[in-house]
């Protein structure tokens, strides 16, 4: 059975676990604050810190995890990144106040303070440009440390940017862009053993779940002289699948997926073409 190292709170763990229950693997814990639980009964979770799981993965006590791309890039730890999990979606940058006359990094003059709770990432994103700059090491609440006068610039992680203006400061540069990852041990796992099978099935599982995200699979009844014309509406993954109805030779039905986000206009351009009976149904997984 497979330890998958699991976050234990936060965005990020609700993020994952919806992901586990969506493919299949619920999580089966004896209480709200049990550090380990069963997946499905097929794997094993470890709900430990972010910051922690590359650590963990990289040692072997855990399988597998998933964490930030941020916390993987900050470990320096020998890891791999099997499925980029598309949530948790944030940007690593470099920001100062609003009233400093610096608009760009290249702007920084000196040996600039930088304060900062990713002191690695920061310290090879500076040498990268050939910048030599005072790491200010802080757990939390960076945003505030250019406000109390500790540091010049900060490095930190943000999403829409909006609690670093709150705080009076400015993006001047980004370092990464990171999104939830699911990691494993560099060379960790021997082809065809049964951890490698197990692993696999794992993938095969979250990425089938992943694909059918923000699809929706759509039914019809058209003029089977319009199918040209249908065709275009409905590309689908390898163009829309074309069915005969029974005793109904003007008509044929027919298949695809489609992307939600476009779903209405898709409907009224086959209402358009004379399509009947129009079904639109989700779709929890999608294999390829």
């Amino acid at each position: 059975m497979l330890k998958i190292a699991l976050p234990n709170k936060g965005r990020l763990a609700a993020e994952t676990r919806e992901l586990f229950e969506d493919a299949g693997l619920d999580v089966r814990a004896s209480s709200d604050r049990a550090l380990t639980a069963s997946l499905g009964g097929e794997f094993q979770a470890l709900f430990v810190r972010a910051q922690d799981i590359p650590v963990f993965v990289a040692d072997g006590a855990a399988d597998a995890g998933v964490t930030g791309h941020d916390l993987i890039s900050e470990s320096e730890c020998a890891l791999d990144a099997r499925i980029d999990l598309g949530f948790g979606r944030c940007r690593m940058v470099v920001a100062t106040r609003e009233d400093s006359s610096v608009r760009s990094v290249e702007d920084l003059d000196g040996r600039p303070r930088v304060a900062t709770s990713f002191p690695r990432i920061t310290r090879r994103f500076f040498e990268g440009l050939g910048r030599s700059v005072e790491i200010v090491p802080v757990s939390g609440a960076t945003e505030v440390a250019p406000l109390l006068g500790v540091a010049d610039v900060v490095v930190d992680l943000t999403s829409t940017g909006s609690t670093l203006r709150v705080n009076g400061l400015r993006e001047i540069g980004t370092i990464l862009e990171s999104t939830a990852q699911l990691i494993t041990a560099r060379d960790g796992f021997g082809d065809g053993s049964a951890r490698a099978r197990s692993l696999d099935e794992l993938i095969a599982a979250l990425t089938s779940v992943l694909r059918a995200r923000g699809k929706r699979y759509l039914m019809a009844n058209v003029p089977r002289a319009a199918l040209e014309d249908v065709k275009r509406v409905l590309p689908g993954l390898n163009g829309p699948t074309v069915v005969d109805i029974l005793n109904s030779g003007a008509h044929v039905a027919v298949h695809a997926v489609v992307q939600a986000s476009g779903i209405y206009r898709t409907i009224a351009e086959l209402k358009a073409l004379g399509a009947e009976g129009i079904l639109v149904t989700r779709i929890e997984r999608l294999m390829p």
